[in-house]
């Protein structure tokens, strides 16, 4: 009887243990890991982000960049990683569009991730080089419609929501243009500066240089409501389509198997870092807009896109491997 006691005993310290390990985290650095090179409009969230819950935590999140197939490296680094919470993931709506595009993965973005937050959409904007003869999207698919043929638009690689998002827009808009993938966004947006290409359809953050310089003409962006940064720019859907809202969404992640406690007291940081108001501040300097949600209702939004853009794949008839 005491033997059984003091087994009963020891399991209540063990968990009790366990529970304080948990309970102490962080204890040590976070690795936050960037499935995209540095530089480009998801790292720029990312990082911020990365320095409130620095602030926060008092721990150190250090932010590396697995850069790669359509964010894929990272994805897969990630996912291998050890589930302790000292190893998330940066995502963006790339783990919705992957499993699409490709027959076979080597991680599952459901089952081999834990959900933990929303962070951020950033609006798509419809640009056009100045010889374009539109100033505003109306006058765009009027112009596009009369030449057909005419058009091309770049990416930052096919697959990527630069090219999907476009693709879903002029569909959405009965228009027709030549799809040119770049190895990124910067080359894409280089050659829709010098006329190689007439269009693009790229997150609002990396185009508001070129907007403001006026080499780039803005003519709608793709959110519900307008930016602030664009406050003169109309929406798609108050003008040409009721109705459509489309963005590169961004959260956070973790691998499968990290402990919950740990789920939710991240969960919990982050929701507080997107109300700072350095945090409000520095999303409104790069167009983004913050969101933030519960691990279950995070889930809910990744299967949800990874079905929305299903069909848009499968329709497009594209895939990568």
């Amino acid at each position: 009887m005491k033997s059984a006691l003091f087994a009963v005993g020891l399991t209540i310290l063990a968990l009790g243990g366990a529970s304080g390990a948990h309970a102490a985290w962080p204890e040590r650095p976070i690795t936050m890991v960037v499935p995209f090179p540095p530089g480009g409009p998801t790292d720029l969230v990312a990082r911020v982000l990365a320095k409130q819950l620095t602030d926060q935590l008092g721990q150190t999140v250090v932010v590396e960049n697995k850069g790669g197939a359509n964010g894929n490296i990272g994805m897969q680094y990630a996912a291998a990683a050890k589930p302790d919470g000292y190893t998330v993931l940066y995502n963006t709506s790339s783990i919705a569009l992957s499993p699409n595009l490709y027959r076979s993965l080597p991680f599952d973005p459901v089952k081999d991730f834990a959900p933990v937050s929303s962070t951020a959409v950033i609006p798509l904007v419809l640009l056009v080089h100045p010889s374009v003869p539109a100033t505003d999207i109306q006058t765009f698919v009027q112009y596009a419609r009369q030449h057909p043929g005419k058009l091309s638009y770049g990416s930052a690689g096919a697959g990527n929501v630069t090219h999907l998002g476009a693709l879903l827009l002029l569909r959405s808009l009965d228009v027709d243009a030549m799809h040119v993938p770049y190895r990124g966004s910067a080359p894409a947006m280089t050659d829709l500066v010098g006329g190689q290409v007439q269009l693009m359809t790229n997150t609002l953050n990396d185009s508001l240089g070129f907007i403001r310089e006026g080499k780039l003409r803005a003519l709608a962006v793709t959110s519900a409501t307008r930016s602030e940064q664009l406050p003169n720019v109309p929406t798609v859907t108050e003008t040409v389509v009721p109705g459509f809202e489309m963005g590169a969404w961004q959260g956070v992640v973790a691998p499968a198997g990290t402990p919950a406690p740990v789920i939710q007291k991240l969960n919990a940081e982050i929701r507080r870092a997107l109300q700072s108001s350095e945090m409000q501040k520095q999303l409104n300097v790069q167009g983004a807009q913050a969101l933030g949600s519960t691990p279950q209702e995070y889930a809910s939004y990744i299967k949800s896109e990874i079905q929305r853009w299903g069909e848009v794949v499968r329709e497009a008839n594209v895939k990568l491997d």
